[in-house]
């Protein structure tokens, strides 16, 4: 059985996320609730569990930089995979309840901003309350009146018994975020698979444009750069990119090299599938 950490309380959109990405093999896996993404990504370290699924990106919000830090500078693991789930707001509220009876609307801080438009225009005169995580709120509002509701995912309403009131609130619909499986070890080439690493360069005119051009000189494909600060000197900061390409295909192999050569740090984060929207 392999444990896999996730986020909790369950009824959380990471949750869901690790639903999706254990559906097809339910029963080979334990599901293992943290209060954090770092805790999550120490325990894989430490050994207390083998995988975990924390989100490292948004397409609203950008990076999840509590992730990207943890992989950076605390801890020696690896991405094995990587799932794109589309967040989805509902209205959750006790069975019997109507949007009419909705006084207090709960949720955390993120999907209460995300479905700003639709509260204004649907509950002029509710109470927007901000808790630590939507299934939190989910919890709230079984256990209080019936005159509150939730911002929550579907499993949400599935793990704590609540009814959908309305689906889909969010005013965003490009709203999407990237989880990625972690474990202390990588995948094997697939042929279609995507290359991630963070770095940091020397302080010297041109270094980080030196470094980039390595990967166009390979003819190589940047889908993502992202900069954080190194932690260790004002100013100073490091770079995480994602390539087209596994570790073990010759070329990514000679660009990596070079970057090495060139960086004054540098950590490789796995080489993975590329996600595949029919996975779920």
């Amino acid at each position: 059985m392999i444990k896999i950490g996730f986020l909790g309380p369950k009824g959380t959109f990471s949750h869901e996320a690790l639903e999706k990405y254990t559906a097809e093999n339910a029963s080979n896996y334990i599901a293992c609730e943290y209060s954090s993404f770092p805790d999550i990504l120490q325990a894989i370290q430490n050994g207390d569990i083998q995988e975990g699924i924390v989100p490292i990106e948004n397409s609203l919000e950008g990076a999840v930089n509590a992730t990207m830090d943890t992989l950076a500078f605390d801890v020696d693991l690896k991405i094995k995979s990587e799932w794109v789930l589309a967040v989805k707001a509902n209205i959750l509220a006790k069975k019997g309840t109507e949007l009419k009876d909705i006084k207090y609307i709960l949720s955390h801080p993120q999907p209460l901003g995300q479905c700003r438009k639709y509260l204004s225009a649907n509950f002029p005169s509710a109470e927007i309350i901000s808790v630590y995580s939507t299934a939190g709120a989910a919890q709230e509002v079984v256990e209080g009146q019936g005159d509150r509701a939730a911002i929550g995912s579907l499993a949400a309403a599935e793990v704590y018994g609540l009814e959908i009131l309305a689906r889909d609130i969010q005013d965003n619909n490009n709203n999407f975020t990237r989880f990625v499986v972690i474990s202390k070890e990588d995948t094997t080439r697939t042929g279609n698979d995507k290359t991630s690493i963070v770095f940091s360069t020397e302080d010297k005119p041109g270094s980080l444009y030196k470094i980039l051009d390595i990967f166009s000189l390979w003819d190589i494909n940047m889908s993502r750069i992202e900069s954080r600060p190194a932690k260790n000197q004002l100013g100073r900061y490091i770079f995480f990119i994602d390539i087209s390409g596994h570790k073990d295909d010759q070329d990514l192999k000679d660009a990596l090299t070079m970057v090495k050569r060139k960086s004054s740090f540098y950590k490789f984060l796995g080489s993975y599938p590329v996600y595949a929207p029919d996975r779920g």
